[in-house]
């Protein structure tokens, strides 16, 4: 047979290296298998092929037939110009290699149409599905109730404003102008909603600057109406639907008249009418264009506006009046803007419009504003409720605040208050003196009392017991003596040092750096510490440092510890690191930090509690709609330091009460341990105290509660002494309250301390050094020095020198200088833990010249 008679005809049009091609293949066979016998592709190779196809073509479409390889036949079924059977062509059968991946513009525009159609569809659904809100129903609020501790009503708040809902004609013309320039410009043309505000809003958000108003008058009007604060896409979403049907279905001045009669004003105020009364104690109707603008400026958030102030931090009456009255001015210069006012009527109202006292207040008279203040600050700081959460109610708070204590602290402060205190006598030193206070149980850490100020009531809005900016003054001084316990001096060698280690104390005395090189307050002009006394002490043990209250010695000491050491101390014991003067300098270990009274009672509680610190907490448990919330147990245990180390500060402190400057206290008769505190130039002075099972501070300072700037004002000649010491009133606040307290409490002692730390003497300091441990002394020796300010009970003998009225300053060095060791302990100590920093929240709060 001929070589032209084994040949196949070619395909039509496909050229002959085409033809070749197609000849060649043959299922299960390679090219070299001997025989040259034509096959047919199960593809289809004899399928009607294009009449008039190049030769690349045809080289392509043969490829595509040939069998025995599995992808090229898997495709070729899918050939170029094939029909496509499926729904949907994708990937594309009428295109090869990527391309098949581009959709059509057909499929690209049947996607996009159905998704409309669907979304359309949906959304028809989801807005005939939706209620429109009912502001009469909307406007009713509940109460909150604040529970003592033994469960029986504190007090009922929030939610509780007569409500009265009026209509749009009732509403000033001007109100309504304020609050549509200042929330949405283009509420009276929208539909609802305001794409191109949601938009400017996440642009702003992304640049990282002011997200502004994306939400429109009908959307915040929605916003109202639900009394629960669920953040789910479902509540999002059918406020959505709400604001749209709402748009195109109702008349602005409805939607209007509904935002303003259910809106939170503050002063437990919803709507505008109860909003008018409690502001400026009219009605709505006769509300003027600057009290309009006030209002409209509130509601941009009543926890941060309302000049009464709010929970937080950064809402104090001071923040929050100059922020109310920026944005009182920014309303009415916005109105102008926008075409709402005349430039003429706006510079008619220069002032700032005068205010009617707040109705809240006269509600939370005494101590319960101060008792509230403090349990919404922890549920809102701690647990994510919002200040408005709170203020639509519903809350039932179980605080831990025990009626008893609360009133016993507050008698203890208005007892001596008033027999110290006379501002008629001496109205330019005894007026705007302060006082704040806090307790807190060792053994939980549960907050169960406090004294804040003279109530609400009294137009005092700031909480003494959580307030920011009163420095401590020695009180500071226990965080260096543990810090150098724990982590031991650069003269200790890495060792942990005892309360019998020798420093300098004389007045004067030159500090040195951690390089023993002097500090330089000036160039050429070392640094010298001054005392309160002048007395030339020489070198004393840190134990006498610590109860005469000298400041040389421990200038000394925390340059020899670290300042990042103390810093780590005291932030374990609860100390917030917010309220730490963040200055290396020697002053620091004098009391410069301004922690607050109930951070100061549970830091001291640590050392009560033998290096087991807690969390200040002052709420149980809080309920809503009658189910127990989650996250209000009370906090967990941590150590924050060694037992014996917590323990020999106890010992060092109950030094301080028995024979040092806060010997006032020892009329409490039982185990107690505490330290004074005094500022420089009389500013401040504390006491802050324990037994086993309370821990109590008390401060005592001077500043007018009204003044635009808040400072500290000196005390020097308050009640007609020259100064006051914190061994003077705040430490018989401490013991009037704590025997009333403690009162049928079984006395219980501190456990015995053991004996820790090597003596290292500061240099320059004498040898041989003291023996580790003095053996303690049942009873004072006859030689001892009296403290710095005696205490009108029996007590060593002063030398002939008249007694002191309580509050009064002897002389310290009316007697020979010594000292004394602190009575035994009765009970032994345990075992040791790591140490371990406490953590922060519950309380978010806030030079020393001695004791």
């Amino acid at each position: 047979m001929s070589e032209h008679r084994r040949k196949p005809q070619p395909p039509q049009g496909g050229g002959r290296a085409a033809a070749r091609k197609a000849a060649q293949q043959r299922p299960g066979r390679g090219a070299g298998s001997g025989r040259d016998v034509p096959t047919s592709s199960p593809s289809g190779p004899y399928e009607d092929q294009p009449g008039h196809a190049g030769r690349a073509d045809a080289r392509r479409a043969a490829g595509r037939g040939g069998s025995g390889r599995g992808k090229d036949a898997g495709r070729a079924g899918r050939g170029t110009g094939r029909p496509d059977k499926r729904l949907i062509n994708y990937p594309r059968s009428d295109k090869d290699g990527w391309k098949r991946f581009v959709p059509s513009w057909k499929l690209v525009g049947g996607t996009a149409l159905g998704f409309f159609a669907v979304v359309t569809a949906g959304a028809g659904i989801g807005i005939a599905m939706v209620s429109t809100p009912d502001a009469n129903k909307m406007a009713e609020a509940q109460n909150n109730v604040f529970y003592w501790a033994d469960d029986t009503q504190m007090v009922a708040t929030g939610g509780s404003m007569n409500r009265q809902i009026v209509p749009i004609g009732k509403i000033p013309r001007s109100m309504q102008n304020a609050v549509i320039a200042a929330e949405n410009e283009s509420f009276e043309s929208d539909k609802g909603v305001d794409p191109m505000g949601i938009g400017r809003a996440v642009w702003n958000m992304a640049k990282g600057e002011s997200t502004q108003g994306g939400s429109t008058i009908t959307q915040q009007y929605v916003k109202n109406t639900y009394l629960d604060s669920d953040q789910t896409l479902k509540r999002k979403v059918t406020e959505l639907f709400i604001s749209i049907r709402l748009g195109v279905s109702e008349e602005k001045n409805t939607i209007l008249a509904g935002y303003l009669n259910t809106a939170y004003y503050g002063r437990d105020a919803y709507g505008i009418q109860a909003a008018a009364r409690a502001y400026f104690g009219k009605d709505s109707t006769d509300l003027t264009p600057s009290e309009g603008a006030f209002l409209a400026a509130v509601l941009k958030g009543p926890n941060l506006y309302n000049p009464d102030g709010g929970i937080g931090a950064a809402a104090t009456p001071e923040q929050n009046t100059a922020r109310v009255k920026e944005r009182w001015a920014w309303v009415l210069d916005r109105e102008v803007k926008v075409g709402r006012m005349q430039q003429s009527e706006r510079d008619q109202y220069k002032d700032f419009p005068t205010l009617v006292e707040s109705a809240q207040a006269r509600g939370m008279a005494g101590q319960i504003g101060y008792l509230v203040d403090t349990a919404k600050l922890y549920v809102t700081k701690s647990k994510g409720i919002t200040a408005e959460d709170l203020a639509k109610g519903g809350y039932q708070i179980r605080t831990t605040f025990e009626k008893p204590k609360v009133d016993a602290l507050v008698k203890a402060v208005e007892d001596t208050r008033d027999g110290f205190i006379d501002e008629k006598k001496r109205p330019e030193y005894d007026t705007f003196v302060q006082f704040g206070a806090a307790s807190v149980d060792v053994k939980t850490g549960a907050l169960v009392a406090l004294y804040g100020g003279p109530g609400m009531d009294k137009k005092y809005f700031n909480n003494n017991a959580n307030t920011t900016g009163v420095p401590v003054g020695s009180t500071w001084k226990p965080y260096v003596l543990a810090a150098a316990m724990q982590y031991g001096t650069q003269n200790s060698k890495g060792q942990g040092i005892s309360a019998d280690s020798k420093y300098m104390a004389n007045d004067l005395t030159v500090i040195n750096n951690r390089q023993g090189k002097p500090l330089f307050e000036s160039p050429g002009k070392p640094f010298k510490q001054k005392n309160e006394s002048t007395t030339p002490y020489g070198f004393v043990t840190l134990n006498e440092a610590m109860e005469k209250s000298i400041n040389v010695p421990f200038a000394q000491l925390i340059f020899d510890v670290g300042h990042s050491k103390v810093r780590d101390v005291a932030k374990s014991t609860g100390i917030l690191t917010e309220s730490m003067d963040p200055g290396d300098n020697a002053s620091f270990a004098l009391g410069t930090s301004t922690p607050s009274a109930i951070r100061m009672a549970d830091s001291y509680a640590t050392f009560a509690a033998s290096g087991t610190h807690r969390e200040p907490f002052s709420v149980r448990s809080v309920q809503k709609d009658g189910k127990d919330l989650p996250g209000f147990e009370a906090p967990k245990a941590e150590r924050a330091m060694d037992n014996s180390i917590a323990d020999n500060i106890t010992k060092v402190l109950r030094n301080v009460v028995e024979n040092g400057t806060g010997t006032k206290a020892k009329k409490l008769g039982r185990p107690a341990a505490g330290k004074t505190g005094t500022t420089d130039k009389n500013k401040s002075a504390w006491f802050v105290g324990y037994t086993p099972e309370l821990s109590t501070s008390v401060a005592l300072f001077r500043s007018d509660p009204n003044a635009e700037k808040k400072e500290l004002i000196s005390m020097n000649h308050v009640g007609g002494v020259d100064s006051i010491h914190g061994g003077d009133i705040p430490a018989l606040i401490w013991t009037e309250y704590m025997k009333a307290a403690l009162n049928g409490v079984p006395e219980k002692d501190f456990p015995e301390p053991e004996e820790i730390g090597v003596t290292a003497d500061a240099s320059g300091a004498p040898s041989p050094s003291p023996s580790p441990s003095p053996s303690p002394s049942p009873s004072p020796s006859p030689s001892m020095s009296p403290p710095a300010e005696p205490s009108p009970s029996p007590s060593p003998s002063k030398g002939g020198k008249p007694s002191c009225r309580p509050w009064e300053i002897c002389d310290p060095d009316a007697s020979p200088s010594g000292s004394v060791s602190p009575s035994p302990s009765k009970s032994t100590g345990r075992p040791g833990g790591m140490t371990n920093g406490g953590g922060t929240g519950g309380f978010p709060i806030g030079g020393s010249t001695g004791g």
